[in-house]
């Protein structure tokens, strides 16, 4: 594999969006397994519902590609295939159902601020290129980035946590 080439402002902004679209597309093979593997319904739930945003924020980064003229295609992001690669640990972990499901939260929550820190960055980088369109698309995804760590977050505190504490 070639090494990256970064030259220019735009440059760096089209490899965080490559980076993003590798992450996206990882992680819609990656949620129906973690669907699959909870057994706590809200969690199967927040699970399913993030998978269809995945794939919203996905065709998002598609129409950004499109209308920038390029191809996001080609790259893997490493970082979200080694946290996928934890969440599978978790899968295959030999831990009693309600372990599991707290275990699950907090590797997907390292995967949700993984990805609101890359969101952040590109509309940041959209906003210093005056890609209006970009930004505006980049901070609906990071927002609803936001909104599903809140709800793993609140599902943990108010039901998930408490029932793994008590085994």
């Amino acid at each position: 594999m070639g090494q990256t080439q970064i030259k220019t402002f735009k440059d760096l902004f089209i490899h965080e969006l490559k980076d993003l679209y590798s992450a996206e597309s990882q992680l819609i093979k990656a949620l129906p397994k973690m669907a699959e593997t909870a057994s706590s319904d809200k969690l199967k739930n927040a699970y399913n519902s993030h998978l269809d945003e995945t794939k919203m924020h996905k065709e998002r980064l598609e129409k950004i590609s499109k209308s920038l003229g390029i191809t996001l295609k080609g790259e893997t992001c490493e970082a979200m295939k080694g946290l996928i690669e934890e969440g599978e640990e978790i899968i295959n972990a030999d831990a009693p159902a309600n372990i599991k499901d707290a275990a699950l939260i907090a590797a997907a929550q390292r995967v949700e601020h993984y990805e609101i820190a890359g969101y952040g960055t590109a509309v940041y980088y959209a906003d210093m290129l005056d890609e209006s369109e970009a930004s505006d698309l980049l901070s609906k995804t990071l927002d609803e980035e936001k909104s599903a760590d809140a709800k793993l977050n609140r599902i943990a505190i108010k039901s998930v946590n408490v029932k793994a504490e008590a085994v």
